[in-house]
């Protein structure tokens, strides 16, 4: 690839190409050819330099065969280290607590660190945590390329790090190359709210920010016009909003890919003035949702979210527990253990980095909590981590990030909800809970719900493809849908089968066809669950994205799938489930063609 085959608007720093060149190895290559098919696919204004990456992609579970397939193939380029400080996500377990977690899953601990190692050959500083922002870097300004959700929200709002909601894969490209594209939330002018939310109601335990935050985010309504995701503008906060309370409510508000937000008298001031009247002006296009969260939607969600059954596990810290969660989790098992109390069977875990364990240590707050009974890990996370299922079928805990991915298809575990004090109590008192284990009800969104309509009529229309690629011609039957597709979790990993309830193609595989659908959704590794399914022949011939997609791109671009974006019209409605095409690239020029009508 050379300069010239960019638009003319975008020159590549000197190194940049270079590392396209191959002058710098085959792994910064590689990277560099996928920052530059990001940029160019995204309409990027240019090329920056970040000051930091964090990459996510560690725990077996979320990564799989596809990413330690991957991490295997780069780790073998000794110049292919990073070129700018980078942090890891966390594990699947605490590697000196194995017996005490009873992971059931074959080599798990093996293949576990093979991964993490392979990172470290990289370059990688392996802090295992979730929340770099919580004492992971010493200077958060400038920009990043984090892959982390509720990083990239804790970032925006509240330190002045400025990052896309990356993939892993764009992430370590960054980390490997020094660059990343400029689009998206870098440009001051999408920096701007689209809804706006007044709180009216009292924010009293860690737990109610986190209800408010995922509570946002299930308002989102399909229609509404959101380019850079639900950036929301909230009044009405209390005064005092801890460390704690802020992590609280970004990671939450991150479940629906909320990527920065602005609370008022807490945050930044949002860049919009206000009227005569006081009130905050809407932005052009005006206010998307016009939100008021109260007493009554607090006690509807807890009310939803209490346990009907017994509970087998209590879980704190997701994202990984602050140095206050933990005092606060430790004040309430000493509340219990004056009298005498003790939890029984290890059934309080309590996850967090290794930073924050050591302060908590230092404080005697772990010792409380071991000597109550609780188990501390660090290095690890609820949502990746596997449980026995065996003996944990019923998690109670005070995280809505939490909850949100325990009930996913990723884990598929009935998860309740409840402020730590309550879920403390429940850990030393099963009877609290007692009755049968509640079944996981599958959850559809208001964002499967679709709009498309039977076309006929022949149909040829063009786009773009990734400068990465050469010319192909590629012939086969379309999966279409108008609804994004969560890889992680909702994608067998194993078949390619879609498998959530609700979406329009929930029980279709992916094998073999032309998929074309508008972006990918849900967590940010889901690149590697894409080339797991690549790599074992049980992916799609090829790849159609309408929209601009961060989390589909990287695999394409990496194992040379075919791939089309940015079309004259919408091929998620111009074309039928079932239709037989032709998607064609001739110099960069992708067409996609209607042999035959279902």
């Amino acid at each position: 690839m050379s300069i010239q085959s960019l638009p003319r608007s975008m020159d590549l720093p000197q190194r940049l190409q270079s590392q396209l060149d191959g002058l710098e190895g085959e792994t910064r290559q590689k990277a560099a050819r996928l920052v530059v098919d990001l940029a160019t696919t995204a309409n990027a204004v240019g090329i920056i330099e970040a000051a930091h990456a964090h990459v996510s992609g560690v725990s077996v579970i979320t990564g799989g065969h596809g990413l330690r397939r991957f991490l295997s193939d780069l780790s073998g380029d000794k110049e292919g280290v990073v070129v700018i400080p980078t942090t890891l996500n966390s594990a699947g377990c605490d590697k000196e607590k194995m017996q005490e977690m009873d992971i059931a899953w074959p080599d798990f601990l093996e293949q576990q660190f093979e991964i993490v190692m392979a990172y470290e050959k990289l370059g990688i500083d392996a802090t295992l945590s979730c929340t770099p922002y919580d004492r992971g870097i010493t200077n958060p300004e400038g920009i990043a390329s984090w892959a982390e959700s509720n990083a990239v929200c804790f970032s925006n709002t509240w330190t002045s790090l400025i990052t896309n909601r990356e993939s892993g894969l764009s992430a370590l490209a960054t980390a490997l190359t020094g660059y990343a594209p400029c689009w998206g939330l870098h440009l001051e002018e999408n920096r701007v709210p689209n809804m706006i939310v007044n709180i009216d109601c009292k924010m009293e335990t860690l737990s109610d920010w986190s209800v408010l935050g995922d509570w946002i985010g299930k308002q989102v309504k399909p229609e509404w016009e959101l380019p850079w995701g639900p950036m929301p503008l909230i009044t009405g906060l209390p005064e005092h909003m801890s460390f704690a309370r802020k992590k609280a409510l970004t990671a939450a508000a991150a479940n629906y890919g909320i990527p920065m937000l602005w609370a008022i008298g807490h945050s930044k001031e949002p860049p919009i003035g206000k009227n005569e009247d006081g009130q905050w002006q809407a932005p052009n296009g005006g206010w998307q949702g016009n939100l008021t969260f109260s007493k009554a939607d607090l006690d509807k969600r807890y009310q939803e979210l209490a346990p009907t059954g017994q509970v087998d596990l209590v879980v704190i810290g997701c994202p990984q527990a602050s140095l206050e969660e933990i005092r606060v989790t430790a004040s309430a098992v000493r509340a219990h253990a004056e009298f005498g109390a003790k939890i029984p069977d290890r059934r309080l875990w309590v996850f967090t980095s290794g930073e924050n364990y050591q302060l908590a240590l230092a404080d005697g707050s772990i010792s409380i909590l071991e000597e109550a009974g609780a188990l501390i890990l660090k290095d690890t996370c609820p949502e990746v981590t596997p449980y026995n299922r065996q003996h944990y079928n019923h998690l109670l805990t005070n995280s809505l990030k939490a909850e949100h991915y325990l009930t996913s298809g990723l884990n598929k575990l009935p998860t309740s909800v409840m402020p730590i004090e309550q879920c403390v109590a429940h850990a030393i008192d099963p009877k609290l809970s007692a009755g049968p284990r509640p079944t996981l009800q599958a959850k559809a969104q208001p964002q499967h719900q679709t709009a498309k309509k039977p076309q006929q009529g022949e149909l040829k229309i063009s786009g773009s493809g990734l400068l990465s690629q050469e010319d192909f011609s590629v012939i086969g039957t379309a999966l279409v849908t108008d609804v994004p597709i969560t890889y992680l979790g909702y994608v067998n990993a194993d078949t390619g089968v879609i498998e959530e309830t609700g979406h329009p193609l929930d029980g279709k595989a992916i094998k073999d066809t032309i998929l074309i659908y508008p972006k990918g959704s849900g967590s940010t590794v889901a690149p590697y669950v894409l080339m797991g399914l690549i790599y074992t022949g049980m992916g799609p011939k090829a790849i159609v994205n309408s929209d601009v997609c961060p989390l589909t791109l990287p695999a394409c671009s990496l194992l040379d799938l075919p791939y089309g974006h940015g079309f004259e019209s919408d091929p998620c409605v111009e074309i039928n489930n079932g239709d037989q095409i032709e998607m064609k690239r001739v110099d960069g020029v992708v067409t996609l063609t209607i042999i035959q009508r279902v």
